[in-house]
């Protein structure tokens, strides 16, 4: 394709994902249904310049303010992920010399909202929470996600899959806490290698992994995946129970229930049971009520610990959408913990970063249910499920995972045993 018409592509994309009324991941993937005969390359370049330009939205629109022409475009050619000589044979020669001159701008001169490139709202719960360490963590959300994936221990080990994708040219490294992670570089294709196709990975972030650690069922029991979505934490349980017992996967949403299907048939799972459930107090829940061993919620939140690789959610979500999930998270806990038996555990997790997400909703979880609930020690459980350095995951009594200390996205959760 011609750089020009690469160029006038990335200026359409960002004029849309600008729009902020789709997740960026939809819109992208729409523009590219629309766009079939881009190469890999060329969808790579495009879709990267996107989330970069969402990823810093305040400093590049404040940077492009001198230039001229359309906003969108110059926004692309600051932004652009791909070839810097093809974006030259894009731009005529004054452009050249406005970018030469943009990019010569030392960004740490830029006041302090344009380097970190978030939402007032979210400065000041995010600086509360951090103190010395937002600026760490304001680094970390300016990098794309590394790909993690997640061995599905009923069909491979480990190392027979790390040697597999050696030998495709993708080099794979241990993740340094859960026992089923690889983690590599870049996003190479990984749908067309044999061991993805029958089942041998999932991609799935090691954050994600642990969620699943800590519930930690075992052979033969009842486990409830209480919002289950398209089925990552799923199968990973259902791979931990060595697919026996009985996995129910329940979800408000038909359509994300939808998408576990070809994941469930890759996976070799026969114990997993998907079904769509209107609410927490769903007649579906109430018959199991007080029969299943491990229950978890991986509560609907704001998203804030995916910012990485959804870097759009910043813009998109606000204080009152917070304060609307914030009593729905509450509910759901409660409606979810009735399903457990005495013994039985129960797990509370977001990929939040926001403290009235997680710790406040399982603090005032403990508070209500003192006589029937015991909180569970983070490190040792995780340990327990062979976890490595479980001690460095533990914080206040809970799960907490950042992207800037752990390499993950950002990670909350909370455990319970039901008291006898």
């Amino acid at each position: 394709m011609h750089p020009n018409a690469l160029l006038d592509l990335a200026t359409e994309l960002i004029r849309q994902v600008l729009k902020l009324d789709l997740p960026a991941d939809s819109v992208v993937s729409t523009f590219f249904r629309h766009h079939r005969g881009l190469g890999p390359r060329e969808r790579h370049a495009l879709a990267e310049t996107a989330y970069a330009v969402l990823r810093q939205r305040l400093s590049l629109t404040h940077l492009v303010q001198g230039g001229s022409g359309a906003v969108e475009r110059r926004l692309a050619a600051l932004a652009w992920q791909g070839s810097d000589t093809f974006l030259r044979g894009a731009l005529g020669p004054h452009e050249q010399k406005w970018l030469a001159e943009v990019k010569a701008i030392d960004r740490a001169t830029l006041s302090e909202k344009l380097r970190h490139n978030l939402p007032d709202w979210l400065v000041g719960a995010l600086k509360a929470e951090l103190g010395e360490e937002f600026w760490p963590l304001v680094n970390a959300l300016d990098r794309p996600a590394s790909l993690d994936l997640r061995v599905n221990a009923l069909k491979a080990k480990r190392e027979e899959v790390r040697a597999a994708l050696a030998e495709a040219g993708i080099e794979a490294v241990a993740t340094p806490y859960s026992p089923w992670g690889l983690r590599i570089a870049g996003k190479p294709a990984l749908q067309k290698l044999d061991l993805f196709i029958r089942g041998d990975v999932e991609v799935q972030d090691e954050g994600s992994q642990l969620l699943a650690a800590l519930v930690a069922p075992k052979r033969g029991e009842m486990v409830v995946d209480f919002c289950a979505g398209a089925g990552g934490k799923t199968l990973a349980l259902g791979a931990m129970m060595r697919n026996t017992g009985r996995l129910y996967a329940f979800d408000v949403s038909g359509f994300r229930l939808e998408g576990m299907k070809p994941r469930l048939a890759r996976s070799g799972l026969s114990n997993v049971y998907p079904a769509q459930i209107t609410h927490e107090r769903d007649d579906r829940i109430k018959r199991l009520a007080g029969k299943i061993d491990r229950v978890l919620v991986d509560a609907p939140c704001s998203g804030l610990g995916t910012l990485r690789r959804n870097p759009d959610l910043k813009w998109r979500q606000s204080p009152k959408a917070l304060e609307e999930l914030v009593v729905k998270q509450a509910a759901i806990l409660e409606g979810a913990s009735r399903l457990l038996k005495p013994g039985g555990r129960l797990v509370y997790a977001t990929c939040s970063l926001l403290r009235r997400e997680n710790e406040d909703i399982a603090n005032a979880f403990t508070a209500a249910h003192a006589a029937d609930f015991e909180p569970l020690p983070i490190a040792a459980t995780l340990a327990a499920a062979q976890v490595e350095r479980a001690e460095e995951l533990e914080v206040g009594g809970f799960l907490r995972l950042w992207p800037h200390r752990h390499e993950t996205d950002g990670f909350f959760a909370a455990a319970w045993q039901r008291r006898a």
